[in-house]
């Protein structure tokens, strides 16, 4: 559907423009024989308050992180009962559940930054054309960790290790957009309200005049909600993500024609 009211789109950068970083989970999970998607509950469901939600939010410095997202991962307890409620929602068996757990945060959190350095090429593509077309505000809307660029704390080592090198939002990645809004800079995340309301009114734009991408549901349930229009983009869909995208426009934003997405990603 031809949306010509629009001036800007908006995407989300890990999961949609880079690969996400939540297949690493999937990969130590099933490392570990962790029932899948069992660590993403346990981050979910911790919160606001949770150490990667404080940490997206900037509150948290690095080294602080680590020990905090161990513990609360390691959390078999309450990381059991919200398994459970999980599956009972997804109405799908619960398998046997681990009855202790030893995750090590910075292992599992350097897997999960040096994973994602790939750039969608059917995503990549897209944001070149409109660029050159010239005719919408593209925003970068990310739960992110720029803000924690410059922490002296943070030794050279350890960037290294992340895979942080030129920083965590490296500068050729920022230079796509126009605006480049990073949570941990902000001090606002998605899925919060404010977070998309701020980026609306700092790029001069409305809710109701935005297209907006992410992979994550409840992060395209709050945009939603605000008056934007969105597009679901899942990992190994972005070839279909952008032809979605081209309707919404009413342009050929150039797809390559294969599906393989992610697994066809651009080496930052």
């Amino acid at each position: 559907m031809y949306t010509p009211h629009v001036k800007a789109v908006m995407f989300d950068i890990g999961g949609v423009v880079l690969r996400s970083p939540f297949i690493a989970i999937a990969e130590y999970e099933s490392e570990k024989n962790i029932p899948p998607n069992y660590l993403n509950v346990s981050i979910t469901s911790r919160g606001s308050s949770g150490a990667w939600q404080r940490f997206e939010r900037g509150e948290v410095p690095l080294l602080e992180f680590y020990p905090a997202f161990s513990h609360e991962l390691s959390d078999t307890t309450n990381g059991n009962m919200w398994y459970t409620e999980y599956c009972k929602r997804k109405r799908i068996p619960c398998p046997q559940l681990p009855k202790e757990l030893e995750i090590d945060g910075r292992e599992l959190f350097g897997r999960m930054m040096r994973s994602a350095t790939s750039y969608d090429s059917h995503i990549l593509t897209a944001i070149k054309k409109l660029r050159a077309i010239g005719r919408w505000r593209i925003i970068a809307l990310t739960n992110n960790f720029g803000g924690h660029d410059t922490s002296p704390e943070i030794p050279e080592a350890e960037l290294q290790f992340l895979g942080w090198q030129d920083g965590p939002i490296p500068k050729h990645l920022r230079e796509l957009f126009d605006d480049f809004y990073d949570s941990s800079a902000v001090g606002l995340r998605k899925p919060e309200p404010g977070f998309y309301l701020y980026a609306c009114k700092e790029s001069g734009v409305n809710p109701d005049q935005v297209i907006f991408l992410d992979d994550i549901g409840m992060n395209l349930k709050t945009a939603k909600h605000l008056g934007m229009m969105t597009i679901h983009a899942p990992i190994g869909g972005t070839l279909e993500t952008v032809k979605q995208l081209e309707g919404y426009l009413g342009i050929d934003l150039g797809s390559i024609a294969t599906a393989e997405g992610h697994s066809k990603g651009v080496k930052l």
